[in-house]
């Protein structure tokens, strides 16, 4: 569930830049990567792709590294929402496999050491969504997720630590007021360590939110550490992500049809390296909505026209882990030909 504090947009001291322009900016653009010895934008040989795809396969790159789940406990095949709660309570190892899209209202809560699976390509929740609440190594795999009724989200991380959240289909639509479905997956209240990866998300209004209030640092400073790689954000207006307080580092992902795409705030360090922008207004801003900016660092992007507003840059340059993060240049194909549920 998530608030978003409606507040006026300031442009203090704001630098606007567009196309080359804010590509040149991406101070740090010459920086290695941290597991990388080819600087950035180089291209990686082929071996190195089939590499680092086998290993985004098998376990989370980027905060969420470790995450395992329920690990290799036997799996438990559901095919109602009964069934689901049960299966997915306690803290014991546990697999879980969705079979068939279970409708649903509001959110059940995952407990720790939990994999929720789903079965094929079509299984999944609608109207509601799952909720990681006080748990710690929980990984999510391969659902569709639609239409989250407020105030659900279609996931939310909250108080939680270690979570995996890969290869799904997160999806509401633009007919309804932006305040009929919530977001499509909001990670809040002091939440670590979390990686996103693979997942597509469609047609909203809101798509990710971390930390959810201007006035929530005591419990987000220190905290809130995501890493957002090869996901597909196609007609979500705002929140990829929006980030309050914490550290970010969003590579690799395509996004089409945006207003504002990444958003850093109130105080949040955000890396944005080698994404692709397309029918984009605002591809990076730090100085909207609320009253303190946050700070961003760019490499390696392909803005495809969209404009940045970067008024402090930022000092996240190298993520405290191991990842090759393959050029702008071959994002597009990588991610359409496998983010989603149905492409594990």
């Amino acid at each position: 569930m998530s608030t978003h504090r409606r507040g006026h947009h300031r442009r203090r001291h704001l630098i606007l830049f567009t196309g080359a322009g804010a590509a040149a900016l991406a101070l740090g653009a010459a920086l290695p990567h941290l597991a990388a010895a080819e600087p950035a934008g180089t291209a990686e040989p082929a071996r190195a792709v089939e590499a680092r795809s086998a290993q985004a396969e098998n376990a989370p790159i980027g905060f969420g590294a470790g995450t395992t789940g329920g690990g290799n406990a036997a799996p438990v095949t559901v095919t109602t929402l009964a069934a689901f709660k049960s299966a997915v309570a306690g803290n014991t190892a546990k697999v879980v496999k969705v079979s068939g899209l279970i409708p649903l209202s509001g959110q059940v809560d995952i407990g720790s050491n939990t994999t929720v699976l789903g079965a094929g390509s079509a299984s999944g929740f609608t109207g509601g969504g799952l909720r990681v609440k006080e748990a710690t190594n929980v990984v999510v795999r391969n659902l569709n997720i639609s239409k989250p009724v407020a105030p659900a989200d279609g996931i939310t991380v909250q108080k939680s630590t270690k979570v995996w959240i890969d290869h799904n289909s997160f999806s509401a639509d633009r007919e309804h007021d932006k305040d009929h479905y919530d977001g499509l997956l909001d990670i809040n209240h002091g939440s670590d360590h979390v990686t996103v990866s693979w997942n597509t998300f469609k047609d909203h209004f809101k798509g990710s939110l971390v930390g959810h209030s201007d006035n929530n640092g005591a419990e987000d400073k220190g905290h809130l550490k995501v890493t957002y790689h090869h996901n597909h954000f196609s007609n979500v207006y705002s929140r990829i992500p929006s980030l309050r307080f914490g550290t970010g580092h969003f590579y690799d992902n395509y996004v089409q049809g945006a207003d504002t795409a990444a958003h850093s705030r109130m105080g949040a360090q955000l890396l944005v390296e080698n994404n692709v922008f397309r029918s984009t207004k605002i591809a990076v801003t730090t100085s909207r909505s609320s009253d303190v900016d946050g700070y961003a660092v760019l490499r390696g992007n392909d803005l495809g026209g969209a404009a940045t507003e970067i008024s402090q840059v930022g000092s996240f340059t190298n993520p405290p882990y191991s990842y090759t993060a393959e050029p702008a240049s071959s994002v597009v194909a990588s991610v359409t030909q496998g983010a989603g549920a149905g492409k594990l």
